[in-house]
C-alpha cells in the first residue's frame, strides 16, 4: 500500500506546476518613464497697436542671438491682423512693426517662421474667396526691423493647382518653402526671401507612376536641402514616408524611410549635431529616422540623378514613442534644445510634448503648463523653438494663447 507521502505527491507536483507556470509567464511590459516636469516660466508678449483682441501665437524661431514669435491678433468678431514679436533675452519682448500690402495680407495669420542671421521670413494665410481657400503669401523682415508682406501673383501659391505651402526653412543657400501642388510635392526657393520662385512637376520630387507625393517640412545644411514628406502609392490607400535631398533646390533625389508595414509620414525634420533627424506618425505611434551613416545634409545632397548606390537612399529607424490615438496621428512641431530633441504631437484627443536626450532613440512625455491639455483641432496650436539650452513653448487652446520658457536643466527632472 502506498504511503501517505507517496499519495500526496501528485498534489505537490500539481502545485509546483502551477507555481512554475506562474514563474515562466510572459514578462510584463516595462512601465512608462515618469513625465518630465520642467520649471516653466510664463512669458508675456505685448499686444500690438490697433484694435484690441486676443493673441494667436502660431510659431517661433531663434537665430543670431534673437528670438522671434509670429501669429496674429483676433478681435471679438473674428477678424485677424498679422503680428510678430522679437526678444534678445527671451524675457523682455517687443512688437515688430508689421505691414500688409494686400487685402488678404492685412488679415493674414502668420503660421510658419524661419530665421537666418537674425532676420526672419514667414508664411501667412487667410481663408477667403468664393471657395474659402487659404490666400497664402510670404513676409520678410526689412533692414529697419519691420516685417512686410511680399506681393506676388495669385498663381504662385493659389489657383487651380494649389494644395498647400507648409513650412519654411533658411540656410546658407537662401530660403525654401516645402509644400504640394496638384501633381505632388513642390518647393519654392529664394536667395533672400524677397521673392520666391516655384518648382513643381520636378522629376523625383513630384508625383509620377509610383504615386502622388507631398512635402511637409525642410531643413538646410551647409551645402544642400533636405525635405520630408510622404507618398500615396498608385492604387494604394496608405501613405509611406519619404525624404528628398538637393544641392541646389532644383535637382532632387528621393529616398524611402523604412517602416515595418510601409505606412507612415515624415512630417518634421531638424539638424542635430549637423545630422538630420526626421519624425512622423506610423501605424502604432511615432517613428524617428536618421541617415544610416553619420552624414551631413551636404553629403546627402548630390545634384545629379539618383543611383542604386546613392547614399541618400539609406535611412534607418532609430526609435519611436507614443501610441495610436482616437484620431489621426500627427507631428506638428520639432525643435533642438542644446543636444536634445523636443517634439509636439497630436493624436485626435490632444497635443502632447515629448523629449529625447539620446538622439531620438528613447523619449519621455513632458508636462505642459496650464489647467488642461490643448485639444487636437484646427483652432488650436502648440509650437516649440529651441536655442542653446532653452526651450520656448507656445500654446493656443482655442480660447487663449500663452508662452513659457522651460529653464535648464529641465530635461533631467
Amino acid at each position: 500500500m502506498p504511503s501517505r507521502r507517496l499519495r500526496a505527491m501528485p498534489g505537490v507536483v500539481a502545485a509546483c506546476a502551477v507555481l512554475l507556470a506562474g514563474c515562466w509567464s510572459a514578462p510584463r511590459p516595462a512601465p512608462e518613464p515618469t513625465p518630465l516636469r520642467p520649471d516653466w516660466r510664463a512669458v508675456t508678449l505685448p499686444t500690438p497697436p490697433g484694435a484690441p483682441g486676443r493673441l494667436l501665437l502660431r510659431d517661433a524661431a531663434a537665430c543670431g542671438g534673437r528670438w522671434f514669435v509670429v501669429g496674429a491678433v483676433a478681435d471679438a468678431a473674428g477678424a485677424t491682423r498679422p503680428a510678430a514679436w522679437s526678444s534678445v533675452d527671451g524675457v523682455s519682448w517687443s512688437v515688430l512693426p508689421v505691414r500688409g500690402e494686400s487685402f488678404y495680407g492685412r488679415q493674414h495669420v502668420l503660421y510658419a517662421v524661419a530665421c537666418r542671421d537674425g532676420r526672419i521670413a514667414a508664411l501667412g494665410a487667410k481663408n477667403g474667396g468664393v471657395h474659402g481657400n487659404p490666400r497664402t503669401g510670404t513676409w520678410v523682415q526689412r533692414p529697419d526691423g519691420s516685417v512686410r508682406e511680399v506681393l506676388a501673383g495669385f498663381e504662385l501659391f493659389g489657383g487651380q493647382r494649389a494644395v498647400a505651402a507648409g513650412r519654411l526653412a533658411a540656410g546658407p543657400g537662401g530660403w525654401l518653402i516645402a509644400g504640394a501642388r496638384v501633381d505632388g510635392a513642390a518647393v519654392w526657393t529664394s536667395p533672400d526671401a524677397s521673392r520666391f520662385a516655384i518648382l513643381e512637376g520636378a522629376p523625383e520630387l513630384a508625383g509620377d507612376g509610383r504615386g502622388r507625393t507631398a512635402a511637409y517640412d525642410a531643413v538646410a545644411g551647409s551645402s544642400g536641402w533636405l525635405v520630408v514628406g510622404s507618398l500615396l502609392p498608385a492604387g494604394g490607400a496608405a501613405l509611406a514616408p519619404l525624404a528628398w535631398t538637393s544641392a541646389d533646390g532644383r535637382a532632387w533625389r528621393r529616398a524611402e524611410l523604412p517602416t515595418p508595414d510601409g505606412r507612415g509620414r515624415a512630417q518634421r525634420v531638424v539638424l542635430l549635431d549637423g545630422e538630420p533627424v526626421a519624425v512622423g506618425p506610423v501605424r502604432d505611434g511615432f517613428a524617428v529616422w536618421r541617415p544610416a551613416a553619420a552624414e551631413s545634409v551636404g553629403e546627402l545632397s548630390p545634384s545629379g540623378p539618383p543611383t542604386e548606390s546613392g547614399r541618400a537612399a539609406q535611412w534607418r529607424r532609430v526609435g519611436g514613442f507614443g501610441a495610436a490615438g482616437p484620431g489621426v496621428l500627427s507631428v506638428v512641431g520639432l525643435a533642438v534644445v542644446g543636444r536634445r530633441l523636443v517634439a509636439v504631437t497630436g493624436d485626435g484627443a490632444g497635443r502632447r510634448l515629448w523629449a529625447s536626450a539620446d538622439g531620438g532613440v528613447s523619449w519621455r512625455a513632458v508636462t505642459v503648463p496650464g489647467p488642461a491639455a490643448v485639444p487636437d483641432s484646427g483652432d488650436t496650436a502648440v509650437a516649440v523653438a529651441g536655442g542653446e539650452e532653452r526651450l520656448l513653448l507656445l500654446a493656443d487652446d482655442g480660447g487663449s494663447s500663452r508662452a513659457w520658457w522651460a529653464v535648464p536643466p529641465w530635461i533631467d527632472r
